[in-house]
């Protein structure tokens, strides 16, 4: 009896996978603390051409990170459950041609950073070693996704200077809240692949906590809440911002109270992840209702 085997996957959908792009939680959860900082800066009302650049610029940023990522981890991928199937690790696709991705992401980025003022355009240009270097970090630093964190610490920055010009002292709150729920919501992802990164030496904040690893994504998330908090109350926002933190805070302590579970099946590590780009969005619609509802 013959057995039919699948027909090969078209190229583009293996570029699709290399960026991404089949999975939009990562790609939308970029792309919430910038869309955070230009409702915040403009009280609301942000240009709809702000809105795109900034959509579009997150969305090849976040391409290039991913395939930069592939290109250093494609020896390792292969040896770890989650990510062995990826086009780099699984040899779907050279390593020239995820070169030239990564050079046309970087270049689409770029060009639409030069519409923005010089502050953020210098933004732009600081954050790239940071997003190159965060798979560096992996091999040499204990807490990998603080870089990562930083990273997206960038978003908040480049995005509220390219709304306004400057920064000012809610940025800051808002990219303090940014980098703690970032790090608490990838620490979240790595505690899925605890048991690889471990085998293989690699460094990630779920190793480096250790059985605190719940615990400290729910001090995480708590930081979140409380900076988040400072924000509205510096800004003066309406109580619809603050019906939604409320309700993110409480969606935060479920989740904690999930990850204490030592034997939490591995899906739901992911099912976390995703559930934080749901939160994003009800506090961003809490923004923008605060200022203008």
């Amino acid at each position: 009896m013959l057995t039919q085997s699948n027909p090969p996957e078209p190229t583009w959908q293996t570029i699709m996978r290399l960026l991404r792009w089949d999975k939009p939680a990562g790609r939308l959860i970029l792309m919430i603390p910038a869309l955070w900082a230009i409702f915040l800066a403009t009280h609301g009302t942000p240009p709809l051409s702000l809105i795109l650049i900034i959509v579009f610029g997150t969305l090849a940023t976040s391409a290039a990170g991913c395939v930069v990522n592939d290109l250093w981890d494609r020896d390792i991928d292969p040896q770890v459950e989650r990510t062995r199937t990826r086009p780099l690790a699984s040899r779907a696709l050279t390593v020239k041609t995820a070169i030239v991705i990564a050079l046309i992401s970087f270049i689409c980025a770029a060009g639409l950073a030069v519409y923005l003022n010089p502050l953020s355009l210098g933004l732009s240009v600081a954050a790239v070693p940071v997003i190159i270097g965060y798979p560096l970090a992996k091999r040499v630093f204990p807490v990998p996704q603080l870089v990562l964190s930083i990273a997206w610490g960038f978003a908040v920055l480049i995005s509220w200077t390219a709304a306004v010009g400057n920064l000012q002292t809610s940025t800051w709150f808002l990219w303090g809240a940014t980098v703690l729920w970032t790090l608490g919501f990838d620490t979240v992802y790595a505690m899925s692949d605890r048991e690889d990164d471990q085998r293989l030496g690699i460094n990630s904040s779920a190793i480096f906590f250790g059985d605190q690893s719940a615990n400290a994504v729910g001090i995480l998330f708590l930081g979140t809440g409380i900076l988040l908090g400072i924000l509205g109350w510096n800004l003066q926002l309406n109580w619809e911002y603050w019906l939604t933190l409320i309700l993110s805070i409480i969606l935060w302590s479920r989740q904690y109270f999930q990850l204490l579970n030592p034997d939490l099946p591995k899906p739901i590590y992911a099912k976390i992840f995703r559930n934080n780009v749901g939160i994003g969005f009800i506090l961003l619609g809490g923004m923008i209702g605060g200022f203008l509802l």
